[in-house]
């Protein structure tokens, strides 16, 4: 049965949150979008979200009339505190704690605050987010607990429940293939490969198997890898 409440997704444009779109819009009765601009290297991918989502709607019909309004939010400030190979030009390297200086410090946290924010104006009860704690550079705001917690204090922040979702949280890159493929066949496999962004360095350039990117950074590492197992999987 489909979900009657409405939900709101945070949608960057790539490959984990095109995923969690769709498995939004096949649940729920109305689905909104949100991204952040917070000063990102890989800004490109702001403009695939939107070739994304008209793709989906054109492409995907029984999904369009319950796609609804997108949202971008500047959130400059995050960048301008931060120090990482996400919003300044860097090599990727790890760091003395164990974690990837791709790292930026409660950016998942500043998100889902936002996000619950706007959810509550829009009368949306539902966020979904691409967070993943399998196939991940180990980003504690990434992980389960982390999730749940937020998820108890929006609520109680807001005095009104708010669901978080995260299909994604213990599954796979290759999984999550299988997933898109699931719920939108070869052609949402398709548009994921050719118009979603992952690449950390915003390489759009020459398109391979599993997508556009540079091919080296751990993101494209970690798609490339991915899709080659669900590809032999097949």
């Amino acid at each position: 049965m489909q979900d009657t409440r409405k939900a709101l997704v945070l949608f960057s444009g790539g490959q984990d949150s095109t995923t969690c779109l769709a498995w939004a819009l096949n649940r729920y009765a109305e689905v909104e979008t949100l991204a952040f601009d917070y000063g990102q290297r890989h800004r490109v991918e702001l403009d695939c979200r939107n070739t994304v989502r008209e793709q989906i709607a054109r492409q995907f019909p029984h999904w369009a009339g319950r796609l609804g309004a997108d949202h971008l939010l500047d959130l400059a400030v995050l960048g301008q505190i931060s120090d990482t190979a996400l919003t300044s030009e860097r090599a990727i390297e790890l760091q003395a704690n164990g974690l990837p200086n791709t790292f930026v410090p409660g950016r998942n946290l500043l998100f889902l605050t936002f996000a619950a924010t706007l959810a509550y104006r829009r009368g949306a009860s539902v966020l979904v987010g691409g967070m993943c704690e399998t196939d991940f550079s180990g980003y504690p705001d990434c992980r389960d607990n982390t999730m749940k917690a937020m998820q108890v204090a929006l609520s109680l922040g807001l005095d009104a429940p708010m669901t978080l979702e995260t299909p994604l949280m213990f599954t796979t890159k290759a999984a999550t293939w299988r997933l898109a493929e699931g719920l939108g066949g070869v052609a949402l496999v398709k548009l994921i490969v050719e118009d979603t962004h992952t690449c950390y360095l915003g390489e759009r350039g020459a398109l391979h198997d599993w997508g556009r990117g540079c091919g080296h950074c751990p993101a494209c590492a970690l798609r490339a890898k991915g899709f080659a197992a669900y590809r032999a999987a097949a």
